[in-house]
């Protein structure tokens, strides 16, 4: 059993409730838009393991320590993470491809600042986006994710809410 914590689009800004809204999570997974390289530095000190890949606002030190696209079991699931993907029925042409490919059984995306968890009947996965966490762009509550995975089964999704953007 793997509990997990999932945020997107920090943008320079990692919350600090974060840390205890994670504290009983093994991994800690980001879908990119990290900013600065410190938020990462940050994430490391809170003792999870990681899973981060970077968005398009990420400068070259944050992509040095990240992934462009991560694919990885995880309990009984394959997982795929990637920043810019689209979301189900719409999905990029990369993304699309690789989905078709790797048919991994859960997909998680960040950039839209959009929370959703859709199953995707179609490419039969779970899609994930978390929203947006930080405190740049046009999401009006900043948002992230935890859930667990234990063998086949996803369960208690849980949806957080960080406050306003502004605050």
């Amino acid at each position: 059993m793997r509990r997990i914590g999932l945020l997107s689009d920090t943008h320079g800004f990692l919350d600090p409730k974060l840390q205890n809204h994670f504290e009983e999570c093994h991994e800690i997974w980001h879908a990119g838009d990290v900013g600065p390289a410190a938020v990462l530095d940050e994430l490391a000190s809170w003792g999870k393991d990681l899973r981060l890949v970077y968005g398009n606002i990420d400068d070259h030190e944050v992509r040095v320590m990240t992934e462009k696209d991560l694919i990885f079991p995880c309990e009984g699931k394959t997982v795929f993470i990637t920043h810019i993907a689209g979301y189900p029925g719409r999905y990029n042409g990369r993304v699309k491809a690789l989905l078709t490919d790797q048919k991994p059984d859960i997909v998680v995306t960040g950039h839209s600042h959009i929370l959703k968890v859709i199953y995707d009947k179609k490419l039969d996965h779970l899609h994930l986006n978390p929203g947006a966490c930080g405190r740049h762009g046009f999401h009006q509550v900043r948002t992230a994710l935890r859930f667990t995975i234990d063998g086949t089964d996803i369960r208690d999704m849980q949806v957080i809410e960080l406050g306003s953007r502004g605050r």
